[in-house]
């Protein structure tokens, strides 16, 4: 089976919102299972560098982010929200390679068996 996540909240927005997301994408990496995130609107914050936890959350969503990166998991950024959304407009991202376009979200729509958003 192939997920594909679309987060489209400001990692920290007082909500565990992107955690639970996070948190089920791990687990079904874990149980072997192909999964493919993309990042919109100001989600595309959880890809900067310059997103750091706020004191108040017990997560670095960030941080789950770039281990699920590490280990296997394809990550792409909406490349025009990549300038136009978030608190940290135009700062940048972990990887260059992150970029993406309506196009890969429209071909991985159509590759995976579930689409699921946040």
């Amino acid at each position: 089976m192939k997920s594909l996540f679309i987060f489209n909240h400001q990692p920290y927005d007082g909500t565990d919102v992107t955690w639970n997301g996070l948190r089920l994408i791990t687990a079904l990496h874990n149980k072997g299972e192909i999964v493919k995130i993309f990042l919109m609107n100001d989600a595309v914050d959880l890809a900067r560098e310059s997103t750091t936890k706020p004191e108040l959350y017990d997560y670095d969503l960030v941080a789950i982010l770039l281990e699920l990166y590490f280990n296997g998991v394809e990550i792409k950024a909406c490349g025009t929200c990549m300038a136009r959304c978030g608190l940290n407009k135009n700062q940048p991202y972990f990887s260059d390679e992150i970029k993406g376009t309506m196009d890969i979200l429209a071909n991985w729509m159509i590759e995976c068996d579930k689409v699921v958003t946040f």
